[in-house]
């Protein structure tokens, strides 16, 4: 299996952000993780449009932004405009999710839908014909540095199965949340093919070993 690896840029250091993109491109990350919060779907405030674009300036690598707001599809037009590849929003801060699935498609984007480790699984179910990446959160969103929940694997792997049956292997299954080299084999043995990881990678001082390491982990699951 074919591992991408997305680091998440909420670990990286905010003073030197331009460097550590380049830092980690050169290192061999497949895309970068970013995280948009708005303090209200969950308890902290990240950041927003204006440093997206930011980035866009200094990396070409794929932008796998993940927002965790409410009403999601009130932001598509922005992120389309300040740079991002891709959006995964969550299906619990949506009205109509297939409205801003179709939003995000009109923009030129890729469409990703993501569930609170609380909400199960077969409420994304159904969407998976219309998505290019499903998420699976095994932490609450909101915060980094929790530990990894390894229950959601189940979900992963009902995920896969549901991919597969419609014909959709090429679906990024996704895993974000306490991701590194010693949970990364669980990640790929129930499915996933694109790791989310950020203090396992930011604040290392081998940015190509430890992606490495984590791709590596996760095909031997």
């Amino acid at each position: 299996m074919n591992i991408k690896v997305s680091p998440s840029l909420l670990a990286a250091d905010f003073a030197r952000l331009g460097q550590e993109l380049k830092e980690i491109e050169a290192a061999g990350a497949d895309m970068l993780h970013l995280d948009v919060m708005d303090g209200v779907f969950v308890p902290n405030i990240s950041f927003g449009m204006p440093v997206i674009a930011s980035l866009r300036k200094v990396s070409s690598l794929y932008f796998d932004v993940h927002i965790m707001i409410t009403d999601p599809i009130r932001y598509i037009d922005d992120l389309a405009k300040a740079g991002a590849d891709g959006v995964t929003f969550h299906l619990e801060a949506a009205e109509d999710v297939g409205a801003v699935i179709d939003r995000i498609h009109d923009r030129g984007m890729k469409a990703g839908l993501t569930l609170r480790p609380g909400t199960p699984v077969e409420r994304l179910l159904p969407y998976l014909p219309r998505l290019e990446l499903a998420l699976v959160m095994t932490v609450e969103p909101g915060f980094g540095g929790q530990s990894f929940l390894p229950e959601m694997m189940d979900k992963v792997s009902a995920i896969r199965q549901s991919a597969e049956a419609l014909g959709k292997g090429e679906l990024l299954l996704q895993v974000d949340g306490g991701v590194d080299r010693s949970t990364a084999g669980a990640c790929g043995a129930a499915g996933a093919n694109c790791l989310v990881a950020g203090s396992a990678i930011f604040g290392k001082a081998d940015y190509r070993g430890e992606i490495a390491a984590i791709r590596a982990a996760a095909q031997g699951g």
